[in-house]
């Protein structure tokens, strides 16, 4: 390793590395900030470009569109409540009302520190113990998996302790829709009613577009608001944001951080579920937890730490193990073997050199993330100044563009138009749009390594109850699960006791 650290920090002062960073985190960041734009979609259309690079040139740009992609889906979460990545859906429960409380440049500074630590806490993690955590991702299969989703399901029980009911009842819709398609166990076609559009299932990403996107633009036309949000920026925002994040919220940070790093060396798993585990644990451990979803800088903090810290997660197990840890490192993965490169260990020996300057890239990126994304948050904050109805018309268009670039299915367009109404008048009933994405997320992924568990349970003495509670991995989230589905009655234990308190203080 200590023959490559030079040459790799030297490649970094080459001024069209310098460059391509620079140009990748900005491009990654206005796509990440358009709906449907996807991180995934936005490295994949980058890939091309990339064969007439070096591999090194190619690798450090991927790299840097993938950080800036992730943290832009944060821009348009807070902005106009419509998360621009999946990773971001967690950064509108908090970010949203910041921004309806006129405080928007408070939640889009936070979301860019905290994008920013946990991106570079993830790439510490890609450094330091990538061998370690690569073999300790081995050690997930079908049994742990399905535990992991479930567990990142029942962070609903949390998302809603004063309705938990409708939060069920919510997330079991979300559960339902993800059914819909080929079973993927058997094949066969389930709730399609004959259209062809609907057998590869319900994407997520049109789905999310209309919760979130579509049904505030519903949401807010039946206002008499002239303008999205009152915006005010005050000077010294940044540096209190700053000051607030050092001070209160490092273990939130740190915490949120490992998760997203752990969850994302896990194939499968990726930002969606990090950032909503890490934002039911940020505020599971709260002193006061009922500030989340009105409005708390912790929960921005959180989720947003946590999906950037899946990027180095992520690229543990593709660079040592060729097993990539989410869609967009499957996407780098593709653009190294189309260079000759072989992912797995020998990377950091026949190549390291490669290895090491995309892996000290990731550093620097994350660093320059800071003052781009102060310029370009600023720029986004202006949305807030035009008027609502022109602000409706641009978010209708580009959700449909969005949703349509993904497939070219007119099915998605419909996809939209519906669970935008969904989301609307879902909204109205008090049902929670967020339980709702959750399900639709994790529904298919819980339904897959339940169908390997089943599979594995033919040939395993003991049956599928060996299989499903015999590894320790597998105890250790089943322990996680019961204490989530607790957490409510704790939660509001411990309110009971601290009104008791206060009432006696007084």
């Amino acid at each position: 390793m200590t023959e490559f650290i030079l040459p790799s920090l030297q490649n970094l002062a080459d001024p069209l590395n310098l460059f391509l960073m620079i140009a990748g985190l900005t491009g990654g960041i206005v796509i990440g900030a358009l709906p449907g734009l996807s991180a995934t979609m936005g490295v994949a259309l980058m890939v091309p470009a990339t064969f007439a690079m070096s591999p090194t040139h190619g690798l450090v740009m991927l790299g840097a569109i993938y950080a800036g992609a992730i943290y832009g889906g944060a821009n348009s979460a807070i902005l106009i409540c419509t998360p621009g990545t999946p990773s971001s859906v967690a950064t509108t429960f908090d970010g949203w009302p910041l921004c309806q409380n006129g405080q928007a440049d408070t939640a889009l500074y936070t979301s860019l520190l905290s994008s920013a630590f946990g991106g570079i806490i993830g790439t510490f993690f890609l450094l330091f113990l990538a061998g370690a955590l690569a073999r300790f991702a081995l050690n997930f299969g079908g049994p742990e998996n399905f535990w992991l989703c479930l567990f990142g399901l029942s962070t609903i029980a949390v998302m809603t302790p004063e309705n938990m009911g409708k939060g069920i009842v919510s997330g079991a819709i979300g559960l339902l829709v993800s059914t819909i398609g080929l079973d993927p166990n058997t094949g066969i076609p389930r709730f399609t009613f004959d259209i062809y559009g609907l057998v590869q299932g319900v994407s997520v990403i049109p789905c999310m577009i209309g919760l979130f996107s579509f049904s505030q633009v519903l949401y807010l036309i039946g206002t008499d608001r002239t303008f999205v949000a009152a915006y005010h920026p005050r000077k010294g925002t940044f540096g209190r944001v700053a000051g607030y994040l050092a001070s209160r919220c490092k273990k939130v940070l740190l915490r949120s951080s490992v998760i997203g790093t752990w969850v994302g060396m896990l194939p499968g798993a990726g930002g969606e579920i990090a950032s909503i585990i890490a934002y039911n644990e940020s505020k599971r451990w709260a002193k006061d937890p009922s500030i989340y979803g009105k409005g708390s800088i912790e929960g921005v903090a959180a989720s947003e730490s946590a999906n950037n810290a899946v990027i180095g997660g992520s690229l543990i197990p593709m660079l040592t193990l060729g097993i990539p840890g989410s869609a967009v490192a499957a996407v780098i993965l593709g653009a190294l073997m189309a260079h000759g490169i072989q992912p797995g260990f020998k990377i950091f020996t026949a190549t390291g050199e490669l290895a090491y300057t995309f892996i000290f890239s990731q550093f620097l990126v994350n660093l320059l993330m800071i003052p781009i994304g102060f310029v370009l948050c600023r720029c986004m904050a202006k949305l807030l100044n035009i008027r609502l109805t022109f602000v409706a018309i641009g978010i209708v268009v580009l959700s449909y563009i969005g949703a349509y670039a993904i497939s070219n299915s007119l099915v998605d367009i419909w996809i939209v138009l519906v669970f935008g109404f969904v989301g609307f008048f879902g909204g109205k009933l008090g049902m929670d749009t967020g339980a709702m994405a959750l399900g639709v997320i994790l529904g298919p992924m819980i339904e897959e390594n339940l169908g390997k568990c089943l599979d594995l349970a033919h040939s395993v003495d003991g049956g599928l109850p060996a299989v499903m509670l015999g590894g320790s991995i597998s105890k250790v989230l089943i322990a996680a699960l019961l204490l989530s589905f607790v957490t409510p009655w704790l939660l509001q234990l411990k309110k009971k006791q601290t009104e008791h308190q206060e009432k006696n203080h007084a």
